[in-house]
């Protein structure tokens, strides 16, 4: 069986990666990061009422300002609402891996 060599990837852009990773590492952070991308900035009400599991308000902001401080998400204020978006949609390719990925 012939491999075929890959380029290596530098440094720093493993280390953004393992970032990355570790910051999306949880079933409701992907399903967060999923919502915004095919939908646009929403408020933390509406991301609440169109997640599939159930999450208390609480909890729900702790993982948006956790990505927010990890610098994948952005927040801005209207009227009462706090309104998240993604900062930059380049690193949802990552969906794309794991649907093609033969280990889910």
């Amino acid at each position: 069986m012939e491999t075929t060599q890959r380029p290596r990837i530098a440094y720093d852009k493993l280390a953004r990666a393992a970032e990355i990773l570790k910051t999306i590492s949880h079933p409701v952070r992907l399903e967060i990061l999923e919502l915004l991308a095919d939908n646009g900035p929403l408020a933390v009400n509406d991301i609440q009422a169109r997640l599939e599991t159930p999450v208390e308000q609480s909890l729900l902001s702790h993982h948006l300002i956790k990505m927010k401080d990890r610098g994948l998400l952005r927040c801005r204020r209207e009227g009462t609402h706090q309104v998240y978006e993604l900062t930059d949609p380049v690193f949802l390719k990552i969906f794309d891996c794991l649907a093609g990925c033969e280990l889910l």
